[in-house]
């Protein structure tokens, strides 16, 4: 999805839920607001975490690593589970300015 999409969503009566698979010195840089914080590495010992049934946005950095972990739980069971394309640099550029890049 696009980031333009989930701001969208966001504002929306029913907004997805975030989970952010960044490291924690990451999140210190930059993260949206509500977000579940769920390191890329963590995820497999951490599913009992994430509903299956919610819609959920996975966000990264890049897009890169929330791609990976999308698919990840698609072939776990979860079928309504997006990847934020471009991650927080994108959402920084095309959304909210005032997000720090890096």
């Amino acid at each position: 999805m696009t980031v333009a999409d989930l701001s969208n969503e966001l504002k929306s009566d029913d907004p997805p839920i975030l989970i952010d698979v960044r490291e924690s010195e990451e999140l210190d840089i930059s993260q949206l607001p509500g977000i579940v914080h769920i390191p890329m590495m963590q995820v497999p010992g951490r599913l009992n975490e994430i509903p299956k049934d919610r819609p959920i946005v996975i966000v990264c950095r890049s897009g890169a690593r929330s791609a990976n972990v999308t698919e990840f739980l698609m072939e776990h069971g979860y079928g309504n589970v997006r990847n934020m394309r471009g991650g927080m640099n994108a959402w920084a550029r095309q959304v909210d300015p005032t997000v720090a890049q890096y």
